[in-house]
């Protein structure tokens, strides 16, 4: 049975492939070299698997290349878009921050005007209330008087009808010219208390229409005050939602965070001294004095939230063209094709490509790692740390401090790496995040 399959088949190749011989001749002898069917089979097959191999292989190169020319150019694009982006957002962000200077200075004169409108109130007040007492005073005073002048005149009548009723006309003569001059004399009292009576309530009704004025004044300075803090409170809601917006989306308790940046800065007189609304000793206004209370905390919580932005890595380390070629998690390793954790993100680009620090801090590591090649590593605040391995050039020093934005090196080939790039990784705490996740959080604000 074999035999007859192996004639059958050996028929069948005959059929495509007869027997061929190929003859070498020499000087002195001729040999030639037998090609058999299966040969030949054998032979063509592995010709027709090499020619389809290369003719694949080619054209993936052809469209990895256009794949790869097309992705450049998008990412060339985006990276337009984006920077423009962000000028319009940085441009934005200096409009609301001059506006909310400016609103701050217009909210702290009025605050001056207020407080000089109050003290000029106070006292037109306080004159009010002497002048109606000193009032009170002479109109007792001049009842008194009165009644005193009624009881003289009625006692002088008195005496008169007994004199002439005696017949003492020359001694009571003498006594009606002493009585006369004395009520001459209280007349003339009178009318002096009447004049500087009229006087008083004269200055009275003064006081009044200089309080009335100075009221409406302060009620017109209070409508331009609530004017300002509306503009100050609209200028704040535009600046705080935002910030706070990406310390959230990047998983940070912005309440924990704002605690331990208050207690960096919490010297006297430091950048971020503790605000407190004075009323100058006088009775506050509950309704002015909490919204100027809430509204110069919003203003202390942006200052704050400015400097935690400064010290988290929100930004990019590559500002040149980059292409993104390997995100953060398991992946397939590119040496050994098995499956491994990938604790970063790749950003691949030319060699020298200059390399920036994505947030302010402390260098700690500058020099070669195992498997990073040229690694530098920043420690930043909240337990953050960035690394930045495969550098072709470093920069930085250890024990160096560092700002958002200053060039630590050069993108290279360094380490464990199939071509040039940047391995960047954010850690929290000793464990690697995914480093997109603060990325992405400052796309709206930065």
């Amino acid at each position: 049975m074999r035999t007859r399959l192996a004639i059958r088949t050996h028929a069948f190749l005959e059929r495509w492939f007869p027997e061929k011989r190929l003859f070498l001749r020499s000087d002195t002898d001729t040999r030639f070299i037998r090609l058999r069917p299966h040969t030949q089979l054998v032979a063509f097959s592995g010709s027709a698997v090499l020619v389809a191999w290369a003719t694949i292989a080619t054209a993936i190169l052809l469209m990895d290349s256009i794949g790869a020319g097309n992705f450049r150019e998008q990412a060339k694009r985006d990276q337009l878009m984006y920077e423009e982006r962000l000028n319009v957002l940085a441009e934005q962000r200096d409009n609301r921050a001059s506006e909310a200077l400016a609103a701050q200075e217009r909210f702290n004169s009025a605050l001056t005007q207020i407080s000089v409108m109050q003290s000029q109130l106070l006292e037109s007040e306080n004159r009010r209330s002497e002048l109606e007492t000193g009032i009170e005073v002479i109109q007792t005073t001049l009842r008194r008087t009165i009644k005193e002048r009624e009881a003289a005149r009625i006692e002088l009548a008195a005496l008169k009808l007994q004199g002439d009723e005696d017949g003492q006309g020359g001694a009571m003569a003498g006594g009606n010219l002493a009585t006369d001059g004395t009520l001459d004399m209280l007349a003339a009292a009178l009318a002096d208390t009447a004049a500087q009576r009229d006087k008083i309530e004269s200055d009275a009704q003064t006081a009044l229409l200089e309080a009335d004025d100075m009221a409406l004044k302060l009620k017109l300075l209070q409508d331009q005050n609530d004017q300002i803090f509306r503009q100050l409170e609209e200028a704040m809601a535009i600046s705080v939602k935002p910030l706070d917006k990406m310390f959230r989306a990047a998983g940070m308790n912005t309440d924990n965070l704002i605690s331990e940046v208050r207690r960096g800065y919490s010297g006297q007189g430091g950048p971020l001294t503790p605000i407190s609304f004075s009323t100058m000793g006088e009775m506050p206004d509950a309704g002015g004095t909490d919204r100027a209370n809430r509204l110069l905390d919003q203003m202390d919580r942006l200052n704050l939230y400015r400097i935690a932005a400064q010290a988290a890595p929100f930004a990019t380390p590559v500002k040149a063209g980059y292409r993104f070629t390997s995100p953060f998690g398991y992946r397939r390793d590119p040496k050994t094709g098995g499956r491994r954790m990938h604790n970063g993100v790749d950003f691949a680009g030319p060699v020298g490509t200059p390399l920036y620090a994505t947030a302010d801090g402390v260098v700690t590591h500058s020099g070669w790692l195992s498997g990073y090649g040229r690694l530098v590593k920043i420690q930043h605040q909240f337990g953050i740390e960035t690394r930045y391995a495969h550098m072709s050039r470093l920069n930085v020093k250890v024990g160096q401090r560092v700002s958002r934005g200053d060039r630590i090196g050069d993108m290279g080939t360094s380490g464990r790496v199939t071509g040039p790039h940047l391995h960047y990784e954010v850690r929290v705490g000793g464990k690697a995040v995914n480093p997109m996740i603060y990325i992405k959080a400052a796309n709206d604000v930065f």
